[in-house]
């Protein structure tokens, strides 16, 4: 795929497709706090709520695979608008789960579902990413900053999202929160294709799917890093850490169990949005040159490895819930945001720094193709571990990961370019 010649009015593209992905994170923020809590109130246990989220992450993997070749060979709004379509499409198929249904074919019924959301959340996180690269103004830092922009406030909006499906949930009940927010998703893919301004690229016959794969040594250890470091945070964020803090928050009633809800939903809400308010503010707070973000991608991961280790230390010390661990557990899991926003960030940075205007759809979806990848291992490892050891286990988990994202990204810079 070439860059368009003319993108006519790139800042109102810009707020088109941020508009766009708001939308579609507000409603996957959501979507997973109402999966997550409805069904782990119905008895399901810690292995099979990761269950219902392993299709999502296994068809993240396949579509950002593909997604980069759809994009080069339709256009990215053609991609955009898919994905929120799709999602529209899961939303009101998942208000047609039966509670009489077996609790196997619930399982099978919710993971496709979800596989539908997951294929739709990657179709639009690609077309809006690399919508950045031929939107962003050239200059010093302008692409970290418009990368920042992009990548904090979605973030943001997706932790509001997690906060809104544990309100809907306590407020409203599950089906009519998908069928809400099905209408309004829907009223948001009808604005965005009516003031899109015309002139992202429409896509080039004659691409090949096998140019999806990536040439360039710093991409494909960029994306092994990635892959680490998003299953380091997934490993107790997906199950581990909800299920810890449902049972301490909630007293076993239908009153305790709606105001558990509220809580770990607010606190759910609250680390990812802190977590994209640092990746907006990264551009001023990483002061390193253009050149050095390789080099700080490798510290800031060296950084990030001993915080889930010493709070692995401290769950095992305590050997079951506690005051002091909860406590210790809420401070040390923002600090672990805090420096895994800033090593996101400069991630996000260095895949369109990178990659050409040509390949940039390609080089996104291969990168977000191992992002997925290190989502559908921390999701399975959180429901391994948490079963297997408990919380303790999940965060020791999430340290090896981090250290292995360490290892991966840690001679970056040396690395030659294609």
């Amino acid at each position: 795929m070439s860059a368009p010649a003319t993108i006519t009015r790139p800042l109102r593209a810009y707020a088109a497709v941020t508009a766009a992905y708001w939308a579609f994170m507000l409603s996957d923020g959501a979507l997973r706090m109402l999966v997550l809590l409805h069904f782990n109130g119905l008895g399901f246990s810690a292995l099979q709520l990761a269950w219902l989220f392993l299709l999502y992450e296994v068809a993240g993997i396949v579509t950002n695979l593909t997604a980069g070749w759809i994009a080069a060979r339709f256009g990215l709004a053609s991609t955009l608008y898919a994905g929120l379509g799709l999602q529209i499409a899961a939303l009101v198929a998942l208000t047609q789960l039966d509670p009489g249904w077996s609790v196997g074919a619930s399982v099978i019924f919710v993971m496709a579902v979800q596989g539908a959301s997951g294929v739709a959340k990657d179709l639009a996180k690609m077309s809006s990413k690399s919508a950045v690269k031929l939107l962003a103004p050239t200059g010093e830092g302008a692409l970290f900053r418009w990368v920042a922009a992009l990548t904090g406030s979605k973030n943001a909006v997706k932790g509001l999202g997690f906060f809104l499906g544990a309100a809907l949930l306590a407020l409203a009940g599950f089906a009519p929160s998908l069928w809400a927010m099905a209408a309004v998703l829907g009223a948001i893919l009808i604005a965005v294709a009516l003031f899109m301004p015309k002139g992202l690229p429409a896509g080039k016959k004659g691409v090949k799917l096998t140019s999806v794969w990536s040439r360039d040594a710093r991409i494909n250890r960029l994306s092994l890093a990635r892959m680490f470091l998003f299953g380091a945070r997934d490993v107790w964020f997906v199950v581990g850490l909800p299920i810890y803090f449902e049972a301490v928050l909630s007293d076993g009633t239908d009153p305790g169990r709606r105001a558990a809800f509220f809580l770990v939903g607010g606190f759910m809400a609250v680390w990812i949005i802190a977590y994209g308010a640092v990746q907006g503010f990264a551009p001023r707070l990483l002061r390193a040159s253009e050149q050095g973000r390789a080099a700080q991608a490798a510290r800031l991961a060296a950084w990030l490895t001993p915080i889930p280790l010493a709070l692995a230390g401290l769950a095992l010390l305590a050997g079951g819930p506690q005051p002091w661990l909860t406590a210790a557990l809420v401070a040390g899991l923002l600090l672990f945001g805090f420096v895994f926003a800033l090593n996101s960030s400069v991630h996000s940075y260095l895949i369109l720094a990178f990659s050409t205007a040509e390949r940039v759809t390609m080089d996104v979806g291969f990168y977000y193709m191992a992002n997925a990848a290190g989502r559908l291992l921390g999701t399975a490892l959180s429901g391994l571990s948490y079963g297997l050891g408990g919380l303790w286990l999940c965060l020791a988990t999430s340290g090896v990961m981090a250290g292995l994202s360490w290892l991966s990204v840690r001679r970056l810079r040396d690395l030659p370019g294609p």
